[in-house]
């Protein structure tokens, strides 16, 4: 997945001022304990940070 693909599904998912928090804030024990955006920057593939987004917030199976 690409940057910009995965920015699009978060906007669109969380809205963009919530997408952003939550990147910044959320910290995520699927990803090593980081934020999404600690994730992304560590080379982690935005495909996985999408995932690992939608099942800590219950975002339905059908819109990953």
């Amino acid at each position: 997945m690409r940057l910009t693909e995965f920015a699009e599904l978060t906007e669109v998912e969380f809205g963009r001022r919530r997408a952003d928090g939550l990147l910044t804030d959320l910290v995520l024990v699927e990803l090593g304990s980081r934020t999404g955006r600690e994730a992304i920057e560590d080379g982690v593939d935005p495909k996985l940070v999408w995932r690992a987004l939608c099942r800590e917030l219950d975002v339905p199976a059908e819109r990953w």
